[in-house]
């Protein structure tokens, strides 16, 4: 069925503007059959932050932003999904065009802008799936117009903890002006303070609900030295590397297309993203597993990310060019990885290259 998902709407929905395609994107996926996915191999399985993964391959923030199609997603074999990014009030986001292919790079640009229906709406969502199951996190966000930033993830935590697997505190996108300032060690400190400090006033009518945080790649060593200083210092559950970046790389070939501002994402991000990954892993020193996302095309990239630290993984912008087939792909890859070196699960192998990777030249 994905198969020929793919054949028929790849084609179609490259043809169509980007933003045009997703939103087709999103309503196909509502005319999707309730099937039932095929069980996951047992190995796949992945234990982090509290919660039981079937499978480590997971759908990232920004594509169901107002958790429209959780459930789809999971049917068609992803371990977990997260939506959003979701900010308290409605907002619009930056004025459209506002995502841009770039087809020969296998990348995609966006200056989106946390562009969402609002929590009211999004709640209203999640709580009528409550008893689906299936891991689904929350990615929160700040309102552009906000006077209290700090303010806005408080309340998102406090209306949301009831119906949501984990969070992603996300202060990554480059998209809303400003946002990335609360990466700074004293306003980021002042913010998870706030943000485990809701998150724990609401643990005995909501549970336990881990709390993650989404970091950009274009950080220095130095400032990502003191951001895993202070989320360990803090107690997070978890961080997530990386966002987009605002960097081109020299290899880009759609060089007109490149000069749209916004983040990059795709295939172009993968080294930076997993060098990220591997830097923040040698830092956190296993007081917490990280989700790797950036440029994951195939089960080798897969592969290397988890290697370079990364309990979990995310996609996104490479499945606008290899489709949701990708996701099995990928899974069976894996499985035949630690068939083939005679290992139980992915956690024998999570930052084995990490040490080798932060030796490397910086990727440009």
């Amino acid at each position: 069925m994905i198969r020929a998902f793919d054949t028929v709407s790849l084609p179609l929905l490259r043809w169509l503007d980007a933003e045009d395609a997703h939103r087709l994107a999103i309503q196909g996926l509502k005319l999707l059959p309730a099937i039932k996915p095929r069980p996951d191999d047992a190995k796949l399985a992945v234990r982090a932050f509290g919660l039981n993964f079937p499978n480590p391959v997971g759908m990232a923030a920004g594509f169901d932003k107002n958790a429209e199609v959780p459930d789809a997603l999971l049917r068609l074999g992803f371990g977990f999904v997260e939506i959003g990014s979701v900010t308290p009030r409605p907002q619009s986001g930056n004025p459209r065009p506002r995502l841009f292919r770039l087809e020969r790079d296998e990348a995609v640009i966006n200056r989106m802008g946390f562009n969402n229906d609002g929590a009211e709406a999004v709640l209203r969502r999640l709580a009528g799936r409550a008893n689906q199951g299936g891991i689904v996190g929350v990615n929160v966000g700040a309102n552009k117009d906000s006077a209290d930033r700090v303010a806005d993830y408080v309340r998102l935590i406090e209306t949301f903890a009831p119906v949501a697997s984990y969070f992603t505190v996300n202060i990554s996108s480059p998209n809303t002006p400003g946002l990335r300032n609360l990466q700074q060690a004293s306003q980021l400190d002042e913010l998870l303070s706030k943000v485990l400090e809701a998150r724990d006033r609401v643990r005995r009518k909501a549970g336990d609900t881990p709390v993650l945080l989404k970091i950009a790649p274009d950080l220095s060593l130095a400032e990502l030295d003191d951001v895993v200083h202070v989320a360990r210092s803090r107690g997070v559950d978890g961080m997530i590397v990386s966002n987009t970046t605002l960097a081109r790389p020299n290899s880009l070939r759609e060089q007109l297309r490149a000069k749209e501002q916004g983040g990059l994402s795709g295939r172009p991000l993968f080294r930076l993203s997993t060098r990220m990954v591997a830097e923040t892993f040698v830092r956190v020193e296993g007081a917490f597993p990280l989700i790797g996302v950036g440029g994951i095309d195939t089960g080798g990239a897969a592969l290397t990310k988890i290697r370079a630290g990364a309990s979990l993984i995310q996609l996104y912008s490479s499945l606008v060019y290899k489709g949701l087939g990708l996701v099995d792909s990928i899974k069976a890859d894996l499985t035949s990885t630690l068939l083939r070196t005679g290992r139980e699960s992915l956690s024998e192998i999570v930052g084995a290259d990490a040490a080798t990777i932060t030796a490397e030249d910086w990727p440009v």
